[in-house]
Order: structure tokens, then sequence, then C-alpha cells
């Protein structure tokens, strides 16, 4: 008796102490929420515009407190979309208060590389100068070679003493996992169409194809052309230089560097807060007046920046992998609701559809291109393709008007690949587990089954099923193709010779026929405006955020188990999910092959 009453007491603290914790949790939160929804910016007259792009650059991030809320830290994160930190720059340019921008800037973090989105923030800022204000850049902790590439747009670029400029080029690794699945006694059962279409050569392969070096090697090069180019042309530093210091991969003092032309002056950050202040006038203990960029959007007078209007042009973002599901990182069937949507709405005369996407679901990309093509039908459609829109990004892209990419997008890839993970060894002969099975028809085991809570199946593929599979992948392809070359107006030979799951810089793609300009979100808008006949107009942007309520379920059942997980993983975090996409992707796919990053 007296073990069951001290296991009651003991089960009621533990509830009470629950139910106290949830409640300080949520009074600390409301609070928060409240201060930052309530939180009004003032922009100081003389101030310079601080931009630190410290956080994980996308398209879109949510007005939503909720969606910057950080469950692990129960901070609030004031993060920046592409389409903030645009508008911020274009209204800085034109308010007398603001003397400069500051970029104070160490690496840059962005899908792909980042690169593509990086070069839409460097545009802006070359528009800005035309105001006549200043721009200085500063890295205390060190410039990345993307980070520096932005620099370049700069008046003058400062640095820190001891923090060297390493450009070594760019470089791409593929992990091969053919062996340990070997020795786990797993096999990858591969069916695809597209010698280019490499994303399953680390599961059945243990070095790169041919096919896949050529086209890696080509994306390679051409981006770093453009990074080289942009540098050479900003900075006054002949091309082949660059390379040749690239080649050398040796730490030169940062005076040797401002000596060859990279750096304007070498200072530490006391100097620098300085060399602003001369240039706002400022003298003595005279304070600096800063504002943060992720401040600054905030602002009474930014807001105003956006435009009222009865017609409208429609700015839907699909970011992230194709699948069954919509996030604000991901895109689903959803996605082709929300074009429907816009279709019929009759005050938007025309759509811009945002893509950064490596692909997905071949199917969720079908639904998503036949909304597309249906608003095409209706009113102007032009894509703004981001650091990527390839394979399935590239298939709900296609049936646009008009097509806009930078020249490092990574778009193309148009091909299709099926994969499935059988296990039998592992099973039967490692776990001793056995299945016996019951049919009613010839193949109604048809892929085997699933004896552990994993996906991979107790069996492989027959070769009859091996068939069947592969003639649906090869009907898949031909479906690609097709919309393709509908929405392109290409023979299917013509078309073929550069698909094949090739990649493409957005570049190489102009040259190609896959896009029309190159060029960024606010040319495709320009240019929606134009093919709409519209002066005066608002931008809408679509999908509309879930409310606070629904973004706090979303966040409590997955935000806090992520921001575990990148804690303890760190670097690794990025190849932990990939994997783990892939083996959830198990199925036809129309992805991408590689992941980018660009890194010093």
């Amino acid at each position: 008796m007296k073990s069951f009453l001290k296991y009651v007491l003991a089960t009621i603290v533990g509830v009470v102490i629950v139910n106290l914790v949830v409640c300080v949790f949520f009074v600390l939160f409301i609070g928060a929420l409240a201060v930052f929804s309530e939180k009004t910016v003032t922009v100081p007259e003389g101030s310079v515009l601080t931009i630190r792009l410290d956080h994980p650059l996308q398209d879109r991030v949510s007005d939503n407190p909720m969606d910057n809320f950080d469950f692990f830290s129960l901070e609030l994160n004031a993060g920046m979309g592409l389409n903030r930190i645009l508008e911020s720059i274009h209204c800085a340019a034109t308010d007398n208060r603001i003397k400069g921008i500051y970029l104070n800037l160490g690496d840059i973090q962005g899908t792909f590389g980042g690169l593509a989105t990086t070069k839409e923030i460097r545009d802006a800022l070359e528009e800005f100068k035309e105001s006549g204000k200043f721009i200085y850049s500063y890295s205390n902790l060190g410039y990345s070679q993307l980070s520096y590439y932005l620099a370049t747009v700069a008046d003058r670029i400062y640095v820190n003493p001891e923090t060297p400029l390493v450009l070594t080029g760019l470089s791409s690794g593929v992990t091969f996992y053919k062996e340990a699945l070997d020795k786990l006694g797993v096999q990858a059962e591969i069916v695809k169409v597209g010698k280019f279409k490499s994303a399953v050569e680390p599961y059945i392969s243990t070095e790169m194809s041919d096919a896949n070096r050529e086209q890696v090697k080509r994306y390679l090069d051409s981006t770093w052309e453009h990074i080289v180019g942009t540098i050479s042309e900003s900075r006054g530093i002949p091309a082949d230089s660059i390379n040749a210091l690239a080649d050398r991969v040796d730490f030169y003092t940062t005076e040797q560097m401002k000596e060859a032309g990279y750096f304007d002056n070498v200072v530490y950050e006391d100097e620098m807060i300085e060399i602003l202040k001369t240039e706002c006038g400022l003298e003595g203990h005279q304070k600096l007046p800063q504002i943060l960029l992720t401040d600054y959007q905030h602002a009474p007078e930014v807001a105003l920046q956006r435009p009222f209007a009865a017609e409208k042009i429609a700015v839907v973002y699909a970011q992230g992998s194709i699948g069954m599901e919509q996030s604000a990182k991901a895109i689903g069937p959803e996605l082709a609701q929300t074009l429907r949507k816009v279709r019929e709405d009759k005050s938007v005369k025309a759509i811009v559809l945002r893509v950064n996407s490596p692909g997905g679901s071949a199917l969720t990309s079908d639904i998503i291109w036949r909304e597309v093509n249906l608003a095409k039908e209706e009113k102007p459609v032009i894509v703004s393709m981001g650091d990527v829109a390839a394979s399935g990004g590239y298939y709900i892209s296609c049936a646009a008007d008009t097509i806009v990419a930078e020249p490092t997008t990574l778009t193309g890839s148009i091909g299709i690949f099926g994969m499935f993970f059988s296990g039998e060894k592992l099973i039967e002969d490692k776990l001793g587990i056995h299945t016996e099975v019951v049919n009613t028809n010839a193949h109604s085991d048809f892929g085997g089954s699933f004896p552990l809570p994993v996906p991979i199946s107790g069996r492989s593929l027959t070769a009859y099923e091996h068939k069947v599979l592969q003639n649906y992948v090869s009907q898949g392809y031909e479906t690609f193709l097709s919309r393709v070359m509908a929405g392109r107006g290409m023979g299917h030979d013509e078309l073929d010779a550069i698909a094949q799951g090739r990649v493409w810089t957005g570049a190489d793609a102009l040259e190609l026929g896959l896009v029309d300009v190159l060029g960024g979100l606010e040319d495709a808008i320009d240019i929606a405006a134009e093919k709409a006949g519209l002066e005066n107009y608002a931008i809408a942007e679509y999908p509309v955020a879930k409310n606070a309520m629904e973004e706090l379920l979303t966040q409590l059942t997955g935000e806090v188990k992520t921001r575990v997980l990148q804690k303890e993983l760190g670097v690794y975090y990025d190849s932990w999910q990939r994997l783990k996409e892939l083996t959830a992707e198990q199925g036809i796919l129309a992805r991408l092959p590689f992941e980018i990053s660009i890194r010093q």
C-alpha cells in the first residue's frame, strides 16, 4: 500500500511540475511575442544601415513572429528573406536619414551555395550606389569567397589585420555509400533515364561516372568564371592573377592582399567605426548612429514602400524539395491549390513563380505544372529562378511565358529516376528474420515486404519488376520531355540532346534555350508588369503564412528535434538531412543529383 501511495504521489508531483514548466514556457513565449509584435523602429538622422547576413539566405521569411521563434533557445531570431532585403535596400536609397550602407560580413550561407541569391543582393546594392550614398564593407572574422564576392560591390573594402582572404576556387565532393551498404547487406535498386542523372551513383558505385564528372566540372567552371569575372571587374585585378592566386593556395598577409588590390585598407573594428564616423561628418565622442537591416525592415517608412493598388502581381514562392506536404521549407501539392486560387483571383493580373527547388516527387511536380499551364492561359506567368530550379524545379517552371534565371542558377536536370532499397542479406542472414508470403495474384507482393521499421524491402526486385519500373520511369521521362517541348517550343531530339538529367548553369541554359532572360526576382516582376500592361500595382505574396497557433503546433512537433540535431551534428547536419531525405524519397523522383556549398 505504501509503495502504491508513493508512486501515486510521485506521479502527481510529476504532473504538477510538467504543468508548471509548460505554464512558465507559455508566459515567456507570449511575452516574447508581445515584445516582438509591439516593436517600433525609429531611424535616427544620419544613420548607417548595417547589413549582416548571419542567417541562412532564403527567398522569403514569414512575417509571422512564430516562424522566427527558436524553441531550442527560446529566442526570437529576426531573420530576413530576400524579398525584404531587396525592399529595404531600395527604400534606403531614397531615405534621407540613411547616409550609407555598412556591410559587416562573415560567411554567407544559402541553398546550393547561395550564389544566385547573393548576386541579387549585390545587384540591389549596385543600384543603391546610384543614389550617391556610400557602401563600405568590413570583416572582423574573415571573408569567405562568397562574402568577398558580395563585398566587391562596395566603394571600399576593409578587413581585420589578422584575417587573410583565401581564394581557392570551387570544389565538389561526392560521398559514396555502396561499400557500407554491402557490408550491411543492403542493396540499392535503381531505375533511371538520363546518363547524367547521377543522384543514385553514391549507392551503386564507388566513384563518379564520366558523365557526372563532366557536368559537375562544367557547373563549377561556369560558376567560378562568374565569381572571378565579377572580382576582376570590380577591383581592377586581371582574371589571370586571381586564378594564379587561387592555384597557389598560400596564406598571404592582409597587407600583401591590400597591395595586390583586394583590400583598400587593413584596420581593426574600432578603427572601422571611426572611418564610418568621418564619412558621416561626426567627430570626437559622437556616437555613430547605426540601424540593422533586420530592424530597418520594420520601420513604418519601409512598410509604406509597399504600394496598395487594386491590381496586383502575385509572387508565389516555391522553395524546398518537392514532396507530399507543404511547409515554409518544402513544396507539396497544396502549391497547386495556391496557384489555382491566384489564377481565379480577378485582381491578380500577372503571376511570378519564384522557384528555389532541387525537385523531388515527379507526381507532385506534374500536379503543380498543370496549374502553371492553366494559369498561363489566363494571365502572364513569369518564373524567377533562385539558387536552384532543377529537375522537378524545372518541371514546374517550363510552362511559364518567360523564365528568368541568374547566371549561376543551377537548372535543367531534365530526367527521372527511381530508387528503392532491399536488405535481404541484412534481414535474413544477419538478423535472422524470415518472411513467408501468400499471394492472391501473380505479383501481389510486387516490391516485397518491409519487416523492419525502416524503408528497406525484405527482397530484391525481380527481373520482371525491374522491367516494369524501368518502363514506368521511361514513360515519365517522355512526359517530362513533352512538358518542356510544349513550354519551350523545342523538338524531341533537340531537347533530348541537352536533357538526359544534365545540370546546367543559368548562363549555359540561356544559350541552350532553357531560360529566356538572365536576372533576378525584381527583373521577373518588371517583365510581369510589362506583359500585363501594369504601371501601378501591388505585390501580393503567396502561400499565405499560417496563423500563430498552427505554427506553434508545427514547431512543437518538429522544430525542437531539428534544433537539437543541428546543435549536436554541426557541419554534418546537412549530410545527415540529405541521407534522411533520400531514404524517405524512395520512389519515382525528379531531383537534382547533388548539393552545393561555397565555403572559404
